[in-house]
Parts: C-alpha cells; sequence; structure tokens
C-alpha cells in the first residue's frame, strides 16, 4: 500500500499486507510539563514468502528518534535510516518473531493539529484516527495491523491524578517525587488508530452494568472539574445503548471497564477507542439551562455510535481506509435504529433523511463527489465524509430492505461470527448476507462502487380501472467518472385510498419484481400493472426513503395535496408536503429573481396550517412538517444561477403568507404547548412538544410589528431550547433593534464562562441575515472569546457563517468568500484537518450566479496558491476547483 507522506495518490489497487506482522505492542509513556517520552517495545515477525532482504519500513509524523534497539542490543547506525516522516531497518531476523525496543520524545504543548498526543487545558489527550499513532512512535500505522498493547503510563500526581489507556486496569501506584504510575492492558487485538491515554486532573461520574450473561462492567464519565452533573443523560443514554445493543443485535460489552472522557479541544465529534471513548464535550455535557433538546437528542446518538464501535469497528475492523464505511456507515445505521426505537421511528427517519438531502446529496452532485467505497484518496482526513457515513448507512438499511428483517439479522449474526478480530472489507460484509440471506448482491454492489445521486423517475397512467406504474433510473456522470450502470433499488410504496387506507393489491403484470410493499427496481426501466377498479388509488412512493435517489414524479397536485392530509405513512406524507412546498419556494425565488410578481399556493399554505393543528400526528411530526426549507435548501431546489438576495426574499415571504394564512391559529396553539416553569424532561414526547412551539415561532415573528414579544419570551424562557428559539427569532428577525442588542447582551452575561453555550452565541450571530454580517463577524473574530485554536469555537463563527448564512457568505461583492477564505489560511497554520472540513463550505460554488462565481473562484484560487497549505486544505481546494 503506498504511503501518504509526501502527498501521493493512494490506490485501493495497490493494497498489499504488510511485510511484517506486529503481534504485541508494550508502551511506557512518561509526561511531563513540556514533554513526552516515548518507548514502545513492539514484537513482530517477517511475514511467510516475503524477501529476506526486505527492511522494516514504519511510519512517521514529525517524529524525533532518541534510541532504538533489536532484541535488547543497540542497532548500529548503518542498519537503520530514521528521518520524521519514516524510520527504516535493514538486516532484520529472518525468521521467527523479534523485539524492536523505540524511543521518542514529544511536545504535546505545541501540537495545535490536535492529532497524535497533545495537551490542552491541562490535559493530555491521543487522537490517533486515522493516521495520529504515528505522531507518537514509529509504526505500520494502518488499520490493517492487529496487536494487543499494554501501556504503562507515569505523570506527577498533582498535574494528572487520572492516569487512563485501553483495556482494563492492571495496577497502579507511587513512583516518589510527586509521580505515579498506571499500568493498562488491552487483550483484543486492535489496529494502531484505536490506541488511546488520557492524563489529567478531571471529574468523574461512575456507574455499573450488568451483561446479559453477567458480567460485571465498571463505567466511568470523566469531565472537567465541576462538570460532571452535567454528564448524567450520557451516562444513562450509554446504558441504554447497551441494553440494546444486547436486545436488537446480540452484542455484549466484553472488557470490566468502559470509561469515556469529555474534553474541549477535540477535532470529531467522538473516538471509539477501545474501551476509553474520547469525546468533544458538546456530545457529553447537558443540563436543561444549557442544552437544547436537539443537543440532548445529539448527545444520545453520538454516545450510542461510539459505543457500538465496540463491535462494527474495533473488534471487526476495516482492513483499509478504503473500507471506511464498513465501520462507519454501518455503525451510523445502527445508531438510527437505536434512536428510533428509544424515540420515534417516523420522526428519526424523516430528520434522517433530511440530513443527507442537506449534507450528502450536495456532496454527491458537487466536485467533491466520491463513492462510498473510494478507489483512491490524497488525503484520508477528508474522506470522513457524508457519503462514508450517511449514504453508507443508506446502503445497509436497503440491504435490510430487500432481505427483510429475519435474514438481515441472520446476516449481521454470520458478520459478527466470521470475522470477530478482523480487518474485513466491503466484499466481506456483502458475502455474509449472501449466504445468510441465499441472495446474490453482485448487483447492488455497485452502491458501494459508482459516485453520484440516482435519479428515479416515476410516471402514472390509469385506465380501464388499471392503474400502471413506469419506474426508471438515471446515474448522472459526475466529476468521479465511475460508471453509471443500473442500481438494484428497493423502492417501497403504497397505494392509498380516498379514506387514508393501504389498498393491499397484488400487481397483475409488470416486469420487475415485487415483493409485498417494495418494488425492486433492477433494470434502468419496468412497469407495474395493478387492477384497481374504477376508483384511481394515491400512489406513495419511495415511502421511508427506501432508496437514496433523486425522485421525480409527475403525480398531479391535487393527489400530492391529499397524500398531505391522508397518507398512512407518516414519512410519505411529510414528504408530500415539503415537495409542495420546495416547489412553491423555488417558483417564488425564481420570481423573485426575474423580478416577477410573486405568488404562494394558497392550498399549500393551508396544507401547511392544517398540518400544524393536526393532533393525531405527535408533535414532533407536526414541526418538521411546518418547518420551511432553509435558504440553503432552497438553493439546491433551484440547482443553477442561484440568487441568494431572491432566496432569502422569498422565503421571507412565504413565512409571512403563511402567518397570514394561519398565525392567529398558530399563537394560540404554541399557547397551548407551553410548559410550566421548572417542568423541563428530555423525554421524547416533552422535547416534541417544545419542537412544535419553536417550529411555529418564525412564523409567528414574521407577523409581529415590534420585537418586544420576542424579547419577553427569550426572558421568561425557563430552559435553553426555549431560550435560543426566541432571541434567534429576535437577532434574525429584528437584528437592529434595542431588544436584539438587549437579549445578547443578557445572554453573553449569563454565560460567558460556559464554552458550549457561547459556542451557540457565535454562531447565533454568524447567522444572522444583516447586510453588515461580514464586518460582524470580522468584530466577532476580534471577540477576546473567540479563540481560532479551538476547533468547537472555530466551527461556531467560520463554520456557522459559511454553511449557515447563504446569503452572507455568497454575498454579491464576494466579500464573504474572501473573509472564510482568510480565516482557513490562518486556520490551516494551527489545525489542517478543521480547515479542510470548514472549507467544503465552498462545494458549491459553481451553482451560483456569474458575478458570484467569479468572486468565488477568485478566493479559491489565491486561496489555494498560497505555497505554505497543508496537503488537508490543499486536497479539498484542487478537487473544488477541478
Amino acid at each position: 500500500m503506498l504511503r501518504t507522506d509526501d502527498g501521493q495518490t493512494i490506490r485501493l489497487e495497490d493494497y498489499r499486507p504488510t511485510d511484517f506482522a506486529v503481534h504485541h505492542v508494550d508502551m511506557l509513556v512518561r509526561l511531563r510539563d513540556g514533554a513526552a517520552e516515548i518507548r514502545a517495545d513492539i514484537r513482530l515477525e517477517r511475514r511467510e514468502g516475503v524477501a529476506m532482504s526486505a527492511p522494516l519500513v514504519l511510519d512517521g509524523d514529525e517524529l524525533v528518534l532518541t534510541g532504538l534497539w533489536l532484541d535488547g542490543e543497540p542497532v548500529a547506525p548503518e542498519r537503520f535510516d530514521a528521518t520524521p516522516e519514516r524510520l527504516v531497518l535493514r538486516d532484520l531476523p529472518a525468521r521467527g518473531p523479534f523485539g524492536l525496543r523505540i524511543e521518542t520524545r514529544l511536545s504535546p504543548e505545541t501540537n495545535t493539529q490536535l492529532m497524535g498526543l497533545y495537551r490542552s487545558d491541562g490535559v493530555w489527550c491521543t487522537q490517533c484516527e486515522a493516521e495520529g499513532f504515528r505522531r507518537i512512535t514509529y509504526f505500520l500505522d494502518r488499520p490493517d495491523v492487529l496487536a494487543t498493547y499494554r501501556v504503562r503510563l507515569e505523570a506527577d500526581r498533582a498535574s494528572a491524578p487520572i492516569l487512563l489507556a485501553n483495556g482494563n486496569p492492571l495496577e497502579s501506584g507511587d513512583l516518589g517525587e510527586g509521580r505515579h504510575f498506571a499500568v493498562w492492558d488491552d487483550p483484543h487485538p486492535k489496529p494502531s488508530y484505536l490506541f488511546a491515554l488520557v492524563a489529567g486532573d478531571l471529574d468523574a461520574l461512575h456507574d455499573r452494568f450488568t451483561t446479559a450473561s453477567g458480567r460485571d462492567v465498571a463505567l466511568a464519565i470523566y469531565t472537567e472539574k465541576g462538570l460532571s452533573g452535567r454528564a448524567a443523560y450520557a451516562m444513562d443514554a450509554l446504558k441504554r445503548s447497551m441494553i440494546w445493543d444486547e436486545r436488537r443485535f446480540g452484542r455484549e460489552y466484553d472488557l470490566d471497564v468502559f470509561n469515556i472522557v469529555a474534553i474541549s479541544a477535540f477535532n470529531m465529534g467522538a473516538m471509539e477507542n477501545k474501551g476509553l471513548n474520547v469525546f468533544n464535550h458538546k456530545y457529553v455535557l447537558l443540563d436543561p439551562d444549557t442544552a437544547t433538546d436537539g443537543d440532548y437528542a445529539g448527545v444520545e446518538t453520538v454516545i450510542a455510535h461510539e459505543y457500538f464501535h465496540n463491535w462494527t469497528g474495533n473488534r471487526i475492523t476495516c482492513r483499509d481506509w478504503f473500507q471506511l464505511c464498513l465501520k462507519e456507515g454501518l455503525t451510523v445505521y445502527r445508531d438510527q435504529e437505536f434512536s428510533a426505537d428509544e424515540r420515534s421511528r417516523p420522526v428519526k427517519r424523516i430528520s434522517s433523511v433530511h440530513g443527507l438531502k442537506a449534507q450528502q446529496f450536495p456532496e454527491d452532485q458537487g466536485p467533491l463527489q466520491h463513492p462510498v467505497r473510494p478507489t483512491r484518496y490524497r488525503e484520508i482526513n477528508n474522506f470522513y465524509t457524508a457519503t462514508v457515513y450517511e449514504k453508507g448507512a443508506e446502503l445497509v438499511r436497503m440491504i435490510e430492505t430487500i432481505l427483510g428483517a429475519a435474514r438481515f439479522r441472520a446476516g449481521m449474526d454470520l458478520y459478527f461470527e466470521r470475522h470477530d478480530g478482523d480487518a474485513a472489507t466491503i466484499e466481506d460484509f456483502l458475502r455474509c448476507f449472501e449466504e445468510a440471506g441465499g441472495i446474490d448482491l453482485w448487483q447492488f454492489s455497485r452502491w458501494y462502487h459508482q459516485a453520484g445521486t440516482p435519479v428515479l423517475t416515476v410516471s402514472e397512467r390509469f385506465a380501464n380501472g388499471q392503474l400502471t406504474l413506469r419506474l426508471e433510473q438515471d446515474l448522472p456522470k459526475g466529476a468521479a467518472g465511475t460508471g453509471t450502470e443500473p442500481f438494484h433499488m428497493p423502492i417501497r410504496f403504497g397505494l392509498v385510498d380516498a379514506q387514508g387506507h393501504d389498498l393491499a393489491l397484488e400487481p397483475v403484470a409488470g416486469d420487475a419484481e415485487v415483493e409485498g410493499d417494495v418494488i425492486h427496481l433492477t433494470e434502468r426501466s419496468a412497469e407495474i400493472v395493478f387492477d384497481t377498479g374504477e376508483t384511481r388509488p394515491l400512489v406513495s412512493i419511495l415511502r421511508d426513503f427506501s432508496a437514496p435517489v433523486t425522485l421525480r414524479h409527475d403525480q398531479r397536485r391535487e393527489d400530492r395535496l391529499a397524500l398531505a392530509r391522508l397518507d398512512p405513512n407518516p414519512f410519505g406524507r411529510w414528504r408530500a408536503l415539503t415537495d409542495l412546498v420546495g416547489e412553491m419556494l423555488r417558483e417564488a425565488a425564481l420570481a423573485e429573481g426575474a423580478g416577477r410578481a410573486v405568488r404562494y399556493d394558497e392550498a399549500v399554505l393551508d396544507a401547511l396550517c392544517r398540518s400544524a393543528g393536526d393532533a393525531a400526528l405527535e408533535p414532533a411530526l407536526r414541526a418538521l412538517m411546518v418547518t420551511l426549507p432553509g435558504e440553503a435548501e432552497i438553493a439546491r431546489l433551484v440547482g443553477s444561477e442561484i440568487d441568494p438576495e431572491a432566496i432569502h426574499r422569498a422565503r421571507r415571504g412565504a413565512l409571512r403568507a403563511l402567518n397570514a394564512a394561519g398565525g392567529a391559529g398558530f399563537q394560540a396553539l404554541r399557547s397551548t404547548l407551553a410548559e410550566p416553569a421548572g417542568a423541563f424532561s428530555p423525554d421524547a414526547a416533552s422535547a416534541g412538544r417544545r419542537a412544535l412551539r419553536a417550529a411555529l415561532l418564525p412564523v409567528v415573528a414574521s407577523g409581529l410589528a415590534s420585537p418586544a414579544p420576542l424579547l419577553g419570551e427569550f426572558e421568561a424562557a425557563g430552559n435553553m431550547t426555549d431560550r435560543l428559539a426566541a432571541i434567534t427569532a429576535l437577532v434574525h428577525v429584528f437584528p437592529a433593534s434595542a431588544e436584539a442588542q438587549a437579549a445578547l447582551a443578557a445572554f453573553f452575561g449569563r454565560f460567558e464562562t460556559d464554552a458550549l453555550v457561547l459556542d451557540k452565541w457565535f454562531t447565533l450571530q454568524a447567522t444572522a441575515p444583516t447586510d453588515d454580517i461580514v464586518e460582524a463577524v470580522e468584530r466577532l473574530r476580534a471577540h477576546p472569546k473567540f479563540d481560532l485554536g479551538n476547533p468547537n469555537r472555530a466551527r461556531a463563527l467560520i463554520g456557522g457563517f459559511a454553511t449557515g448564512n447563504q446569503r452572507g457568505f455568497n454575498r454579491a461583492d464576494g466579500a464573504g468568500y474572501r473573509w472564510v477564505a482568510e480565516r482557513l489560511a490562518e486556520l490551516d497554520r494551527l489545525n489542517p484537518q478543521t480547515a479542510a472540513r470548514l472549507a467544503t463550505a465552498f462545494r458549491s460554488w459553481r451553482s451560483f450566479d456569474a458575478p458570484r462565481r467569479a468572486v468565488a473562484e477568485a478566493a479559491l484560487r489565491e486561496l489555494a496558491g498560497r505555497k505554505d497549505l497543508s496537503r488537508d486544505l490543499s486536497d479539498i481546494l484542487t478537487r473544488t476547483l477541478e
């Protein structure tokens, strides 16, 4: 497998196993202020068939070698070559295991990349996925090299009373002179990217869990001092995740302890290191005063996701990084299913699809397009994408739809049994379902290899008591150029009568297999005929979004309005309404841009009002149905020659029109949803009521003549969900008002010492649709509380503006583009990974009108032309400009 050190392209077809196998790693880590000393004792063996002359080539990254021994003897200088990026050893034993001791010296305090071993806010921490272990010691740093690990940590007891690593604790003790040690042993072979250690002065929340087979597991969540009380919900979510995985997939936890550490400076959301999960503290710390319902749901999901990785990622890992979706897509599917079971299945499915369309569809249709399993990359950190995660999850869901629940579970059981302790591939995964399900998934596997979002075109014909459905699939060839062969698409559907009931109809003719409520479309086109009698049924197609496609359905407007009211499938009902709303807003934006009169469809507005007040639907579902598409979503519907100003005016106009249609009813409904002070509960039903109340607020606010009622709601709010909804409406509808400024000042004064809430404060202002927003975010950049080196704060301001402020980022004069480009250049010098991920905000620049395209391209090319860019950022910019 080719190396990444020089930025060359890595190709799947070049994969081959390493020349040497690693059996065990014994590490000694001495932590001191300003430095860390690492001693790695590695037990290796030359693989059968490897030439005797083959050297051992180990990866490094900015390393300083201080010592090297082979089987206890110092290695002569002529037998090795060492650079910060590589260690090459020659004349190694021909047969049998041998021991290699490597000593390195690190400076964790100056490691602003937050990869490898770093120190932030006094806490030592590691992040090794994907290629961070090579920043700690020289190693065969790739996921198919599995070994057992034992780690001894030594540190000053005063600065680091807590010493944690992977696996189970073996021993601990005093070293004298104020220092102490702890030894941890992980009996399960793992790749180096799962190595972890944490050392610092931390608080802890402790609990216990008994597995289905009776194993007693000690649980702990470590936080900054004084914050462990805010980890209670995360602990509850962890225990529920453990129970669910036993029940749903038969997976028990396998160590004596399970530890989570929450830290503030972390590039990712969380990391599934074996037995020692490290989390960005935003996905652990919660209470009603500082966290929204969305935060609670996010913590529940991420806690579950990282725990589920214990089997889908750790016990079974991926052979190489091209198989990344094998652990991430599969585990996203599992966390989605957990949330669906714990909360509301329809609401979770709609939320997941909404996120897929908002994040993955643009990626799939732009210059950063790539297959779910890529075949080449330049920088692996840039392939932790929505395509790998969210689309990867959709592929697993399709397998379940095709096989059915029982055969899917049998395939998963076979996968766990066959590949436990293995580094597997997509082919290994699919083969288990083929064998367990008695099915050939060769055609289905194209979903993993062909990039892009397929288009599913559906047409209806009704005559002589027969309904004929014609389905066609097409995959436009995109930037990835990976093929356009037809997929196996499982299309879930229903035929609905005028009373809102599904008709039990079997097809009488057709050239596609229909199995229950699923059409298996395997050719480019197919027709299916149903005998329906004199009454034409309503066609509810692509229920539950059973395939990740763009749907083009020539359905009559009156049928869609009827489905929005009658479809017994909640997802189908939501899709019918949101498609109508999207088309209305698209037409309004085009009319605004062309200077034509704008009209909002009264029937659609009435459908929105009816849905908001439909007591037969759960409030969380009603909240989703009544929420208008955001400006970025409308831009995707417009597709090309996008005018953000026209979109902004069109959406504002739609809010006012909806308020005129049902504002009084909305206000009355909001009153019934209000909670008594102190009555907050994070349960799904309570959160749903607050969600509906918050979803109606922008509509009500659009009809207010004064900001005073919004300020009153803000001041009276008894929890962060209500408080943030009120201040967001206030700042976004009346940004220049004294009330908005008073609310912002009060919010800051109350929460200025709470980093997570201050992130919300920065984002709130960065997303305000004001004419001077670029100047405003520049002032925020100079704020004493802004820290470019903290990933959360950088994402809150820069990411909030670039991805959450369609109008400001895409300002016609290019000031938004230039401001973000400058920030990326600064951030790249500190943290290339975060800079590269924020740079993906430019992925749709070619979709805008000509003046904006010109200034966006100029900003991108100026940034791309800088000589000091990291490989991470350079890779994103190069692909964005291709």
